[in-house]
C-alpha cells in the first residue's frame, strides 16, 4: 500500500487549493456512498472498480488530489492516501467543497413506461443529466416490455442504476437519481401525493395545456411527477383512473412524439418551468 510521504503540500495549502478552487476542469471525480465515509468524516474507502479507476486509468498516487461525492448532493475535497494496490483505494478527506454544477430545486419525478431495446437507457441517462431526481419505470397495459421474471429485473435495475451513476459522473452532479424497480400503474397512480406536489399525466389527448400550470408572478411546484405513457399510448381505463386519483391529464400538443423523446422533452420544459434550466 502507499502511503502519504514527505508530500511538498501541507495540508493547509491543499485545503485552500481545493476549496479557493473547486470548479477546476481538472476535477478528478470519484462516488463512494455516505456508508463508505468513516464516522468522523475523515476517510473514504472507494468500490473495487472506482479503485481501478483511480489507479489504472486516471493513475493516481498517494497525495494527489481528487474529488469524492457522496451521491446525495454532498462533494468532498480528498487526497489519496493508498492507492489500493491489493484493494480498495482510501482517501483522506480535506473538506467540503461546492459540486461542479448545482443541483436543481426542482424536486423531479420520471415515471416512464418500460420500452423497448436501450430506449430506456436512454431515458434514464437523459434525464439524469437534465436533473431529475428520480426515474420509475412503469408497467402498463399496452407496454410491449415486461421483464421476464426477477432476475432479469434485477439485471436491468443494475444497468439504469449504473447508467445514472455515469451520467451523474460525466454532467457534474453530486447527486445520482434513484432509480426504483418496476411499478405497476394502478399501484403507482394510486399513491397519495406529497404536499404542493404537481402530479401531471402526459396523454395525446383530451389534455390541458403544460403551460396552464404556469401562473405569471407566482412560485410554481418545487415537487414535480411526470408520468409518461408507452409507445402504444395509455389504456383508457388507466387515464380515467390518474384523473379519479387526482393526476392532471396534460398535452404537449398536435404532434405525436415517441415515448422516449416525450420523456425527455418533458423534463426539459419542466426544468426550464419550475428548475434552472433557464
Amino acid at each position: 500500500m502507499f502511503l502519504i510521504t514527505g508530500d511538498s503540500r501541507s495540508p493547509a495549502r491543499f485545503r485552500e487549493s481545493a476549496i479557493r478552487n473547486p470548479n477546476s476542469a481538472m476535477r478528478r471525480r470519484f462516488y463512494a456512498p455516505p456508508e463508505s465515509f468513516a464516522h468522523d468524516g475523515a476517510r473514504v474507502v472507494l468500490s473495487s472498480e472506482e479503485s481501478r479507476h483511480l489507479r489504472d486509468v486516471l493513475r493516481l498516487r498517494a497525495g494527489d488530489e481528487a474529488f469524492v461525492f457522496d451521491g446525495e448532493g454532498r462533494e468532498f475535497a480528498c487526497a489519496v492516501s493508498e492507492a489500493g494496490v491489493r484493494g480498495r483505494a482510501a482517501l483522506e478527506v480535506r473538506g467540503r467543497v461546492e459540486p461542479q454544477r448545482p443541483e436543481s430545486p426542482l424536486d423531479l419525478t420520471l415515471a416512464v413506461a418500460l420500452l423497448k431495446g436501450e430506449k430506456f437507457d436512454m431515458v434514464v441517462q437523459k434525464a439524469t443529466e437534465l436533473g431529475a431526481w428520480r426515474v420509475v419505470p412503469i408497467l402498463t397495459k399496452r407496454a410491449d416490455v415486461r421483464p421476464r421474471d426477477e432476475r432479469d429485473t434485477a439485471r436491468r435495475v443494475e444497468r439504469w442504476r449504473r447508467l445514472a451513476l455515469e451520467a451523474s459522473k460525466q454532467s457534474g452532479r453530486a447527486r445520482v437519481p434513484s432509480v426504483a424497480g418496476p411499478v405497476a400503474f394502478d399501484s403507482f397512480a394510486a399513491v397519495a401525493s406529497r404536499a404542493g406536489e404537481l402530479r401531471a399525466l402526459f396523454a395525446e389527448r383530451g389534455g390541458v395545456s403544460l403551460d396552464s400550470f404556469s401562473v405569471d408572478g407566482e412560485s410554481g411546484p418545487e415537487v414535480v411527477t411526470a408520468l409518461v405513457g408507452p409507445e402504444g399510448g395509455w389504456d383508457d381505463e388507466e387515464i380515467e383512473l390518474a384523473r379519479s386519483r387526482g393526476w392532471a391529464i396534460t398535452t404537449l400538443g398536435g404532434r405525436t412524439l415517441r415515448a422516449e423523446t416525450a420523456a425527455v422533452v418533458i423534463t426539459a420544459l419542466l426544468q426550464h418551468l419550475y428548475g434552472d434550466l433557464k
